[in-house]
């Protein structure tokens, strides 16, 4: 690959597998600022193997294929879901009704109980009464906060346990701005001179300990790895998946930027974001003082487009996600793509307790939809220099909005590929090994 920003290229690559009764030659398209493109024809497309995936998943007994930003947001807002939702307000206010009808009722009981107990005692103290209401909401919080313990305590078990000769992997607890627990880990090359920093953010229900692959290949070339889960997710606390606010997990990464910053000064700065992940690290690098302090972002599959399927859920969403924030629709996690082609990442993924496989909660997605809005109006304001990878089959973000993106962004120093048949997670197709070497060759170039 050149390393020059105003240069395009197109290397056709030829990828065999031995896990699969097929061959595949990948083709993808580089922009650069200048030059056209070329365009060379694969000799073979992936358009039987879905069933392949689904059957093996299926035999595994892992829950439906979906993550990311996901394509279940327009599930989540279709009209099944619409009714499902306004089936529940209704029961939801009538719930909230009929405290208030019997609430005379038992307060005239009240007081005639008190006035029979006072002539018998005297003057007795008045009786202290605990809402039974109170109760159950202690028994939620305690529960979610075991959940978050025993996630936590996986993901600690899992870098302990990481025995590589070549790495050393930590972890440490960062306290948020709100006094939330986050978890966080590094990877350390011991052998190789460390060049730069790359702080790594993940999608939407997964975990940062998924990238360790990844990571250590970056360690490999000179590249100590910073990863962080996010509000909801991985060892991190808050309910499994569950965002009340997107803005907290910028601040957040904000922050323990700053802190990581702190710990390696001199060394140039890069950050990685998937999907999600993408979305948090470019309204991140959007801030003056972060843009400041970064040297290039590297973007897989950006949420920078996910829209509704209709415009007036654009409406109701802000009013279901306030009235319901934590209720999860039925419907969707039922029509989602796979996120990948290769099915023994699915499988991986899909049985990893620290992955969320749940249905999409209404918060969590009117969440992504605000902040792929903000991009999309505020895209001419980046400038770092970036590189944006996606793949055309891509169904739960839209390739179409990274190349908006590319276009519109005021980096002199930016570029694009656009990898033809692959879907979501990029760094799990089988085509992983090229994807990493384009994203060290573009890192090698800018330290």
């Amino acid at each position: 690959m050149i390393c020059s920003p105003t240069r395009t290229i197109i290397i056709p690559r030829e990828t065999k597998f031995q896990k699969f009764p097929f061959n595949k030659h990948s083709q993808f398209h580089v922009k650069s600022n200048v030059y056209n493109q070329y365009h060379c024809k694969p000799k073979s497309r992936f358009k039987d193997f879905s069933p392949l995936i689904f059957s093996t998943a299926n035999r595994m007994a892992v829950e439906p294929l979906t993550s990311g930003a996901s394509g279940r947001i327009n599930a989540l807002f279709s009209l099944r879901a619409l009714r499902s939702l306004l089936v529940l307000l209704n029961a939801v206010l009538l719930l909230l009704l009929l405290p208030f009808r019997g609430q005379k009722r038992a307060s005239a009981n009240t007081s005639v109980d008190e006035k029979k107990e006072s002539g018998r005692k005297g003057s007795a103290a008045p009786a202290v009464r605990v809402p039974v209401a109170v109760v159950p909401w202690r028994s939620v919080t305690l529960a979610l906060d075991q959940e978050a313990a025993a996630r936590r305590s996986l993901a600690i078990r899992r870098v302990v346990q990481d025995d590589d000769d070549a790495t050393v992997r930590k972890f440490s607890l960062f306290s948020s701005a709100r006094v939330d627990t986050l978890f966080t880990q590094s990877w350390t090359p011991i052998s190789v001179k460390v060049r730069g920093i790359v702080v790594l953010l993940h999608g939407l229900n997964e975990h940062s300990g998924r990238y360790s692959d990844f990571a250590k290949r970056l360690n490999a070339n000179g590249f100590k790895v910073y990863g962080m889960d996010w509000i909801g997710h991985g060892g991190s606390d808050g309910l499994h998946a569950y965002v009340h606010s997107l803005d907290d997990a910028v601040t957040d990464m904000k922050m323990f930027l700053g802190k990581v910053l702190a710990e390696n000064a001199g060394l140039p700065c890069f950050c990685f974001g998937h999907s999600t992940g993408g979305a948090i690290v470019l309204k991140a690098v959007l801030d003056p003082k972060v843009e400041a302090q970064v040297a290039g972002i590297i973007l897989t599959s950006p949420a920078v487009g996910v829209q509704p399927s209709h415009p007036i859920f654009v409406v109701l969403a802000p009013v279901i996600s306030f009235l319901l924030p934590r209720y999860q629709v039925p419907v969707a996690n039922k029509k989602g793509m796979p996120v990948s082609r290769d099915p023994e990442a699915l499988v991986a993924k899909y049985s990893d307790p620290l992955v969320y496989t749940g249905s999409l909660r209404v918060r969590t997605g009117y969440e992504i939809l605000r902040i792929t809005s903000y991009l999309q109006q505020n895209m001419n304001r980046l400038r770092v220099p970036f590189l944006v990878l996606h793949g055309t089959d891509d169904t739960v973000t839209d390739p179409q909005a990274s190349e908006k993106l590319y276009e519109e962004a005021a980096s002199t120093d930016k570029t694009i590929k656009l990898f033809e048949g692959l879907l979501h997670d990029l760094l799990f197709e089988p085509e992983r090994e090229t994807i990493m070497d384009d994203i060290i060759q573009w890192l090698n170039c800018r330290v």
